[in-house]
């Protein structure tokens, strides 16, 4: 199952948290034009580097279906940076 919504938080440096919404599928129409013109180049990338790709196609689904429940929290100084798929 592909994730459905990532939540993006981060804190400022006065230490209040910001909080984001980003829905996936609407993301995703969005961008289609672009990953229809990636498509081509992926494939030929494949098959310069000698990789099968309908087993590359096949990966990166499952990398896609492991997402729901990823949490990458990120901190540097002040701020810090909180991303949850679900």
């Amino acid at each position: 199952m592909i994730p459905q919504l990532v939540t993006i938080r981060h804190r400022r440096t006065e230490g209040r948290w910001r909080r984001r919404f980003v829905p996936v599928l609407p993301v995703l129409l969005l961008i289609s034009p672009l990953l229809l013109l990636a498509l081509p180049v992926a494939l030929v990338a494949c098959l310069v580097v000698r990789v099968n790709p309908v087993a590359a196609l096949r990966d990166v689904g499952r990398v896609l279906g492991a997402l729901p429940g990823t949490r990458i929290e990120v901190a540097q100084g002040g701020k810090t940076l909180l991303v949850s798929v679900r």
